[in-house]
């Protein structure tokens, strides 16, 4: 697939992922039931109530606010920043005097992430059409990235990384919720659905680590990981996978082959 043909099966499949949330029916990761505990397995467990509609419609891996050290008054940037649970988050975190952007290349999550900040009632959010590797942000002017689930499904992810340091201010710092794995089968990293349930496009811990310290980030760790075993990887992927007809053996095979080799990891560092 060419990068472009990338962006269309994301954003098509995120786009039909959010209107089954929002009905109900499931998500891109699965049955409802599956979406119906994203957020709280996602580690979300204390916002569900809080932020309810947002929080059903987070297709997440983690939470990279959750004790971050923002501060109010400071600026926060969501890399794509899907139906805003992180921007609700960082939008109470920072306070009046601060701000919190979200970048996205979906309209329809573009839309229910403004909705969702307005029924909210915050005023110091902003979300703006883009992509990560482009982002549509002046150079050194926020305090934090973040960003959960999403850079795994970047075509350039140097280009990310490299966009992370350019828009982060000196001192600024980042915390990057996201899927690694290590030693994938070919026929799932070729498969268009995989790529859109963050499995296919995702790189080892070892090259993520890298790709950050080599865009100029320093003080770069893993603070958290979270090990999928094959039950957790089927619910990523099985009813995308079925869908397109990929034979049933082969897919519990292939899970089979995969399981504990891909997990969710936060990375953190600073500029």
């Amino acid at each position: 697939m060419t990068d472009q043909d990338i962006r269309e099966t994301v954003s098509e499949a995120y786009t039909e992922a959010l209107r089954r949330s929002q009905e109900g029916t499931g998500g891109c990761c699965g049955p409802t039931k599956q979406v119906s505990t994203t957020a709280s397995l996602a580690g979300y467990a204390d916002e569900r109530d809080t932020y309810a509609e947002a929080s059903t419609s987070s297709f997440g891996c983690g939470n990279p606010l959750a004790f971050a050290e923002v501060q109010e008054g400071q600026t926060v940037l969501d890399l794509g920043s899907g139906a805003g649970l992180d921007l609700l988050i960082g939008a109470e975190k920072v306070g009046p005097t601060g701000r919190v952007i979200g970048v996205d290349m979906t309209d329809a999550m573009i839309k229910t992430a403004r909705i969702n900040a307005e029924k909210a009632g915050f005023t110091n959010i902003e979300v703006r059409k883009g992509h990560i590797e482009d982002l549509p942000v002046e150079s050194a002017s926020v305090d934090w990235v973040i960003s959960n689930c999403v850079i795994n499904l970047s075509p350039d992810k140097p280009k990310v990384f490299s966009e992370i340091a350019r828009v982060l201010r000196p001192g600024g710092r980042f915390s990057i919720s996201d899927i690694v794995v290590e030693d994938l089968p070919r026929w799932i990293r070729d498969n268009a659905a995989a790529y859109a349930a963050c499995v296919a496009g995702a790189i080892s811990e070892g090259e993520y680590l890298a790709g950050l310290v080599g865009a100029g980030l320093s003080d770069v760790n893993v603070t958290e990981r979270l090990v999928y075993d094959k039950d957790q990887i089927c619910g990523m992927i099985e009813s995308d996978l079925e869908n397109l007809g990929v034979d049933p053996s082969l897919l519990s095979a292939g899970l089979d082959a995969i399981a504990g080799k891909v997990w969710s990891a936060k990375f953190v560092g600073k500029r």
